[in-house]
C-alpha cells in the first residue's frame, strides 16, 4: 500500500520480505467477480492450479484434494468439463474450490455474487456461510450489496472515498446507522425515502416513533401489552420483519396518541427495544 499497515493474524504484511510474502499469499484465497478461470483447462485442472504451482504435493495427493474440494462445492460430476460448459453459479463454485485448495486462513471475495442472478447468489452465499462455519475460515467480502452482508456477515466496515467511516457488528450498524453514507446504503436497500415519509406523516396526529426489535423481542406481543398498561393508542405507519444472518429483527413506525406516552416510551426502553422519536 502507499501508506499504513496491513495486519493479519498479528503479522505486519507490509514488513515481510519476499519469502514471507510468498508464504503469506499461500494462506490467502481469492474469489473473483468474473471467476478468472482458465478456459483451456478443465474444472479439475483449474482447481488444481494453486497446488501445482506450490509444488508441495504429489500428483496423487493433488487429485485427492481436488476431488474433496469439488465434492464440497457440489461439482463432483463436472470435474472433466470446461468453463464454457458451466453456468455462472457453477463457475463461481469452481472459483471457490480453487480458492480453498491451499487451505487458506483468509478468503477474500471481491464482489463474488454481483455477476449472478438472485437465486444463484443465494446458493453461493449459503455455500460461503457453510465454509465459514465448518472450516472456521475468515471470509472478507467486498460488496455493495447490503443483502449479501445481511445474510452472511458478522462484522461490517463501511467505506467512503477510501476511508472507513463506520464499523461494528452487522446488526448494530444496519439497525442503528450513524454515518450519512451508512444511512444512505441502508435506506436504499430498504427502499426508504425519508423525505417522502415526512410528507406522508405530516398530517398524522400524535407522536411518531420508530421502534427496532431484535432477537426474541421481534415476535413478542409488546404493543398490545404497552397499550393496555399505559392507555395509549397507536397506528402502524410502516413496518418490516427480516433477518440479519440468524437473528430476526423488526422495525415499526408508529403514530401514538392519548394515554401516558412517557410511560409507554419507558416501557419500550425497558423491554430492550430501541426507540427513535421522529416527531
Amino acid at each position: 500500500p502507499s501508506g499504513g499497515q496491513i495486519i493479519v493474524d498479528n503479522e505486519d504484511v507490509t514488513a515481510m520480505d519476499a519469502n514471507g510474502l510468498r508464504r503469506f499469499r499461500q494462506q490467502v484465497g481469492m474469489i473473483f467477480q468474473h471467476f478468472n478461470l482458465l478456459a483451456s483447462k478443465t474444472v479439475a485442472d483449474n482447481v488444481a492450479m494453486p497446488l501445482t504451482l506450490a509444488g508441495e504435493l504429489s500428483r496423487k495427493d493433488i487429485d485427492l484434494r481436488v476431488a474433496e474440494l469439488l465434492a464440497r462445492v457440489g461439482l463432483s460430476d463436472h470435474a472433466k468439463k470446461y468453463p464454457a460448459q458451466l453456468s455462472g453459479g457453477q463457475k463461481q463454485r469452481v472459483g471457490i474450490a480453487r480458492a480453498l485448495a491451499t487451505k487458506p486462513k483468509v478468503l477474500l471475495c471481491d464482489e463474488a455474487t454481483s455477476a449472478l442472478d438472485p437465486q444463484t447468489t443465494a446458493s453461493v452465499l449459503q455455500l460461503l456461510a457453510e465454509i465459514n462455519r465448518e472450516l472456521k475460515l475468515t471470509i472478507v467480502l467486498i460488496t455493495h450489496e447490503m443483502d449479501v452482508i445481511r445474510r452472511v456477515c458478522d462484522h461490517v466496515a463501511v467505506m467512503d472515498a477510501g476511508v472507513i467511516v463506520e464499523q461494528g457488528p452487522v446488526a448494530q450498524v444496519f439497525l442503528h446507522p450513524k454515518h450519512p453514507t451508512t444511512k444512505r446504503f441502508v435506506q436504499e436497500d430498504e427502499q426508504i425515502d425519508e423525505s417522502e415519509q415526512r410528507d406522508d406523516f405530516a398530517h398524522v396526529p400524535g407522536r411518531i416513533v420508530r421502534l427496532t426489535f431484535q432477537g426474541e423481542s421481534t415476535y413478542a406481543p409488546l404493543l398490545g401489552t404497552v397499550a393496555r398498561e399505559t392507555g395509549v393508542d397507536y397506528s402502524i405507519l410502516a413496518g418490516r420483519i427480516d433477518r440479519i444472518k440468524d437473528t430476526p429483527y423488526g422495525q415499526l413506525t408508529l403514530a401514538i396518541t392519548g394515554g401516558d406516552m412517557e410511560a409507554a416510551f419507558a416501557r419500550f426502553t425497558a423491554a430492550d427495544v430501541h426507540m427513535e422519536v421522529l416527531r
